[in-house]
């Protein structure tokens, strides 16, 4: 996992672990672009922050486009009623028209009022909000994580929930979920109610049932075939794929892309360093080792100038993939097409 993606886990981790405890800053900012760690850290918030009896009268959820600064530190002045804190919880902050105007407050908040700003995307760190709730609350930033974190990311999530997941199995996941954290939670959470009691390991079976996506036709499974130059079996999953209501050829360029983009930095890792460390070999493909005998397979297949070219043509069939330049050819030919000319 990348290092800004674990602190954030990290951070989100902490900040869950005090306000059960019962241990609240005096204002959150929760910002990103990734809503998991977000909504993680704002429903713990909600649910530790006041009892169900002090709820009615010390808790207030409001949106940033139905609000103004000067409601919002309105009402965070206010002292909380039979409670010992109330909370404030401002959703799509950044809708919130003059927020700036909010570091009147959080210059100096209350400590009796718990404020949650909830912002999705990124507020100018110049600012003077942005720098006093640094100084006098909490900060947690959530970016999305990369495609190529995904699969270390899925293995670690696992793990804290004292699972082990098989390799292949996480880059099936990876693959149906994209970059999407809170779509791996719910088919998690769906896996988790059918396993056998007692189950420690989550095999590719696993996935292929309870999440629905078949191995033996999926792009995970095309990209092992042109890394190893399987011509028949590869076009054979390219037809199935194509023949799929839910393909989508953008989708599946930008997955053969990057797996070939791992093919070229791996080759350039090699040509550095011929005998590279298993540590290395990590750092420059960002996969399990339990894969690098197909990466070795895949520079033999596809020396330096060919892995070039190759990714020159997956840009031009995102371009055609998208509506530019593809004739009358619908997206499963594209896909066959493609496929064809990387093969040859």
């Amino acid at each position: 996992m990348a290092k800004e993606t674990a602190g954030t886990s990290d951070s989100a981790k902490r900040i869950i672990k005090d306000v059960k405890e019962g241990i609240f800053a005096p204002v959150y900012l929760l910002m990103g672009e990734e809503p998991y760690y977000v909504d993680l850290v704002t429903d713990a918030i909600i649910e530790n922050a006041l009892t169900d009896d002090e709820r009615d009268f010390n808790q207030l959820v409001v949106y940033g486009a139905d609000t103004t600064p000067e409601d919002i530190i309105g009402n965070a002045r206010r002292y909380p009623m039979f409670a010992e804190r109330s909370l404030l919880v401002v959703k799509e902050a950044q809708s919130l028209k003059n927020i700036d105007v909010l570091s009147v407050y959080t210059d100096a908040p209350l400590d009796s009022t718990v404020l949650v700003l909830v912002y999705r995307g990124k507020p100018d760190k110049r600012k003077a909000l942005y720098k006093s709730i640094s100084k006098n609350g909490i900060v947690l930033e959530s970016n999305p994580v990369r495609d190529y974190e995904m699969g270390r990311w899925i293995s670690e999530y696992y793990a804290g929930l004292g699972l082990r997941i098989d390799p292949e199995a996480t880059q099936l996941l990876a693959e149906s979920v994209g970059t999407d954290l809170h779509k791996v939670a719910v088919e998690t959470d769906k896996l988790l109610k059918n396993l056998p009691e007692g189950t420690d390991t989550v095999t590719v079976g696993d996935i292929e049932t309870n999440v629905g996506i078949s191995r033996e036709f999926s792009v995970f499974e095309l990209n092992r075939q042109l890394s190893y130059r399987q011509t028949d079996k590869a076009l054979r999953t390219a037809a199935y794929m194509g023949a799929s209501a839910k393909f989508a050829m953008p989708a599946a360029v930008a997955a053969i892309f990057n797996h070939f983009d791992r093919i070229l930095k791996y080759e350039a890792l090699l040509t550095r360093k011929p005998n590279p460390s298993t540590e290395e070999k990590s750092a420059a493909l960002g996969v399990s080792p339990y894969f690098f005998k197909e990466y070795d397979a895949a520079v033999r297949n596809y020396p330096l100038k060919r892995c070039m070219s190759i990714i020159a043509l997956l840009r031009d069939y995102d371009f055609k993939g998208k509506g530019g330049d593809s004739g009358e050819a619908t997206a499963p030919e594209l896909l066959t097409e493609l496929i064809t000319k990387i093969l040859q």
